[in-house]
């Protein structure tokens, strides 16, 4: 009890300093750009404090629960040597997490608002669903194969590139975030955990090399998948009448309200709402670990202390979000983009993507994992600096894109063509680490801060589309972590090859 007690201290205090920068960044703009005192101070303190305690609570509760099932799972199915139930399980995980994860809910309402229904936000659930679902399926047949990841990323990445030139371009910006959504803080670090353990028992495979990538995949195919969607859907559905300013408005507005007051009674909904969230995932897990592998969880109460210790850590967090960061965060942005000050625009969207990205969650699941199965060789608290660098630039960029009208398109072929030609100079064991980490930044905290910047700036701006510019910047939120994560592998093994020929020569 002792050492439990002081473990969990330990993941508070570095819960505490992981949320350092994102207090810094809106103290600063509060107090020196909005020069306003918010209202609710006590309730965002208050807020902060049991955002740090959920996130301690859910690191203790992967490494007790969800990290060792996903792996026993895997190890099991290996043993099983069934091909057919390991894709149904690989499949079944993906759609079945993907179809109630509230982003992917909420930017699809959005996009059906705004859209005037001609996009229908059940029907596009259903496509990223599928789509996860298939690429986590065709993830780990890569991993049984053997194949090389940037074999498929990037042939995906060309896919997503030649659909793009057919594509309405009402759909495009909604089709690149996408892929940014559709991982749960919960899916991760069981997705990554399954791989992971699936390598680990196949002869010949490398955990650090051949685990890692099924988040890439499950990021990369609802790319091409939503773009299909939306050319189907505007080639042969009816024309509706387009979306009258109104509507927009009030579309924008409700993503960018903040709550005046936290209404007690909204408690209990959000620990249903998680618990929701995380039921269909342990529905999955157990239904194939007793009916199709047939053999009992090992561990079984250390197993479900874990799963609870994740469910209220994952309900605090996001109860401590809504508390402190959401409401005064989405106020920020609002005001910003009101402002039309560009550089303070883009300056706020740089701090708030590092300083929000160093405290997701899923993150730091991956780091963690990451620094584990490359024995020491990937520095976790590095690598998460690195994706938060990747993040804070694309939404930087992401922001000036709206600011100046471009089209997005441009910038996302112009950061794939730079992913491509620095996957042939990365050292292996990085490049699924990076292309997993496009799609582990755009979670929890992040998506409802961007989506706020994102459709804020396309209403603010003259002759902007919010469904047309609007969307897009979570795109550019995954699309530039890959590019600074190679970046630093690569930096990491000319370091090393240098010390190395030093050592030789003295």
């Amino acid at each position: 009890m002792g050492s439990g007690l002081k473990i969990f201290l330990n993941d508070l205090k570095n819960s505490f300093k992981d949320l350092v920068p994102i207090v810094a960044v809106v103290i600063f703009f509060q107090a020196v750009i909005v020069r306003t005192v918010p209202d609710n101070l006590a309730s965002i303190a208050i807020g902060l404090l049991i955002v740090a305690v959920g996130l301690a609570l859910f690191i203790r509760g992967l490494e007790l629960g969800i990290f060792p099932i996903g792996e026993s799972l895997a190890v099991d199915f290996a043993r099983k040597g069934s091909l057919f139930w390991l894709l149904l399980f690989a499949f079944t995980i993906g759609f079945s997490t993907t179809v109630a994860e509230p982003a992917l809910i909420a930017i699809a309402d959005k996009a059906a608002a705004i859209s005037a229904g001609r996009i229908d936000a059940f029907f596009l659930r259903m496509t990223v669903a599928f789509s996860v679902g298939f690429a986590i399926a065709l993830g780990v047949f890569r991993i049984l194969t053997g194949h090389p990841i940037h074999y498929y990323i990037i042939t995906g990445y060309i896919l997503v590139v030649a659909i793009t030139f057919f594509a309405p371009r009402e759909i495009v910006g909604l089709a690149y975030d996408s892929g940014g959504v559709t991982t749960s803080t919960v899916t991760v670090p069981l997705v990554a955990a399954l791989g992971i353990g699936l390598a680990s028992s196949i002869k010949g495979r490398n955990p650090a090399i051949d685990g890692f990538g099924l988040i890439a995949f499950a990021s990369l195919t609802p790319m091409i998948f939503v773009q299909l969607y939306g050319i189907a859907v505007y080639a042969l559905a009816p024309e509706n009448a387009a979306a009258s300013l109104a509507v927009v408005e009030e579309a924008v507005r409700e993503t960018v309200e903040s709550k005046e007051h936290f209404d007690p009674a909204d408690i209990l909904w959000d620990l249903v709402a998680v618990v929701k969230d995380v039921v269909p995932i342990l529905a999955v897990i157990f239904f194939f670990q007793y009916f199709v592998i047939k053999k009992g969880v090992a561990h079984l109460h250390r197993i479900l202390v874990g799963i609870v210790l994740v469910i209220l850590g994952l309900y605090a967090f996001i109860l401590g979000l809504e508390m402190g960061l959401f409401p005064i965060g989405e106020t920020i942005a609002f005001q910003l983009t009101a402002m039309k000050n560009d550089l303070l625009i883009y300056l706020f969207g740089f701090l708030i993507g590092f300083s929000t990205t160093m405290a997701e969650p899923a993150l730091l699941a991956i780091a963690m994992k990451a620094e584990e199965v490359s024995e020491g060789r990937i520095n976790q608290n590095i690598l998460r600096i690195s994706v938060a660098l990747g993040v804070a630039v694309g939404i930087a960029l992401g922001a000036y894109r709206i600011v100046v009208g471009d089209q997005i398109h441009y910038y996302i072929i112009g950061g794939y063509i730079v992913v491509i030609l620095m996957t042939y100079f990365a050292p292996r064991y990085i490049i699924p680490i990076a292309y997993d980490s496009g799609g582990v930044t755009t979670s929890t905290v992040t998506v409802p801060l961007v989506a706020a910047l994102g459709l804020g700036l396309a209403e603010n701006i003259a002759g902007r589309n919010p469904l047309i510019d609007g969307f897009g910047l979570i795109a550019f939120a995954s699309l530039f972590p890959m590019i600074t994560v190679m970046g630093y592998g690569i930096y990491a093994h000319y370091a090393a090859g240098k010390s190395i020929y030093r050592k030789e020569s003295a």
